[in-house]
């Protein structure tokens, strides 16, 4: 009868009213609230109380929590303070009615209950992505920022290839291409604080991913005035002499250390670079040896000499998070570069 309220079923339970700003709107990351009568209510008191919410927020600390094994280092990659990380953690256990974690001097741990609802908590996540990119097309067009991070030289990585079928693919999308040293790039994709990015050398992390593009070979220069006394020389005595060595999060650091401490040396520091061309610059001035990047190191240049050819190997990759693998922009972007690579991919350089 007009007028009167409406019955409510048996059962069921009412929904309270949400927050400013809180529901199914643009941008909140809520879960939807379960407020049908289920067909065999739980006894008062069991299970995740009527008219909870879980929040994504919440699912996404688990999840990094989980992945790097320390609260410190999960609060430096989602911007909270440990805090606030620490509080996420505490809602969410009290939420579902179990411990997802052991805690301990070391950092944290899953428990059995963590380790299963870890996938559950992943899939969410990634099917959230979906929706929201989803929702984007249906509305005409990808928008938002996409960040990939850049080592060595554009031409080496296909950039320009890249950049053209990114925009044709994605004409609203900002890209931002930042360069960087290897292992800068590295750090900030397993920060989030980039999408992806060009990356050489190995990969610790497991939480990020990698598709090998090739193989890159380097070399050591010297100076051509050195040649007679070098040519037949060995390591060793290739160890008293000055180098050019990297910065700490250069690529070229890691390689370099790898082959001092393969042939045992522990050469001088003449000059800190991470420039490829300041390399060739400087040993060009007769000031010291550097590792460098074939084909450079071969290439014909007045005061260069090649003394030891390919004498580092190490992969070259597109990295990115092993959370953000499944979204659709990203699984577009390394679509690109599989086809960008196609034909030369594990190629050497």
């Amino acid at each position: 009868m007009s007028g009167e309220p409406a019955k409510k079923s048996p059962g069921a339970t009412e929904r309270p009213p949400l927050p400013p700003g809180e529901g199914w709107g643009e941008g909140n990351p809520a879960l939807p609230v379960i407020t049908s009568p289920h067909p065999n209510p739980l006894p008062e008191g069991e299970g995740i109380t009527h008219g909870a919410r879980l929040e994504l927020y919440q699912l996404r600390t688990f999840v990094t929590v989980a992945e790097q094994g320390h609260v410190t280092q999960a609060a430096e990659i989602l911007h909270l303070s440990q805090p606030a990380v620490t509080a996420q953690i505490k809602a969410l256990e009290e939420e579902l009615a179990l411990p997802l974690f052991e805690r301990s001097a070391g950092g944290v741990s899953l428990t059995r209950a963590g380790a299963e609802l870890l996938g559950t908590a992943r899939l969410i996540l990634a099917q959230a992505r979906a929706l929201r990119e989803q929702a984007q097309t249906l509305r005409g067009q990808v928008r938002g920022r996409l960040r990939i991070g850049v080592v060595l030289d554009a031409s080496l990585l296909r950039l320009g290839l890249l950049a053209q079928r990114l925009k044709e693919r994605f004409p609203l999308l900002d890209i931002e291409f930042r360069q960087g040293l290897a292992g800068d790039i590295l750090n900030l994709v397993r920060k989030r604080e980039l999408d992806a990015g060009f990356y050489f050398g190995s990969n610790p992390y497991s939480t990020v991913e990698a598709l090998v593009l090739s193989t890159l070979h380097f070399s050591v220069i010297a100076p051509a005035d050195w040649r007679v006394d070098l040519e037949g020389a060995g390591w060793q005595d290739a160890g008293q002499l000055p180098w050019m060595l990297p910065s700490q999060f250069s690529g070229y650091h890691v390689l370099s250390e790898d082959c001092f401490r393969r042939h045992n040396i522990n050469p001088q520091r003449a000059f800190t670079t991470d420039s490829e061309s300041s390399l060739l610059d400087l040993v060009g001035q007769g000031l010291g040896l550097a590792l460098l990047r074939e084909p450079l190191a071969g290439q014909a240049r007045a005061g260069v000499w090649r003394w030891q050819h390919d004498c580092v190997q190490t992969p070259l990759s597109f990295i990115y998070a092993e959370e953000n693998r499944d979204g659709m922009v990203m699984q577009a972007v390394i679509g690109m570069v599989r086809e960008i690579w196609n034909g030369t991919g594990g190629s050497d350089f």
